[in-house]
């Protein structure tokens, strides 16, 4: 069985044990902008318990992948349609070479 990596983090002023096949310093980046998430959403919402901060800031981040993902969609999509296009420029110059 392999052994997990183990990170002891700080987020919004509480301390997790997070264990998992990530570098450590992966984890404490993670948690590192969570806290900053949370905390950013709690400066505008000083009245909001942590639970609620934390559902919000889940949905923020969430937002943000959302995003980061029909732009990733988008630039394979623009790829795929250039790659078809050089595609056929290549057939159609090798069509003319074989026509002469």
């Amino acid at each position: 069985m392999e052994e997990k990596n183990r990170a002891v983090v700080e987020i919004f002023g509480e301390e997790y044990i997070v264990k998992g096949d990530a570098t450590t310093e992966y984890m404490t980046m993670l948690a590192s902008y969570i806290d900053k998430k949370m905390k950013q959403i709690s400066a505008r919402n000083p009245r909001l318990n942590m639970t609620k901060v934390a559902v919000l800031t889940a949905l923020n981040v969430a937002d943000e992948l959302s995003k980061l993902q029909e732009d990733y969609d988008t630039l394979v999509k623009l790829m795929d349609s250039e790659k078809k296009k050089h595609d056929l420029d290549r057939k159609k110059v090798d069509f003319q070479k074989r026509k002469y």
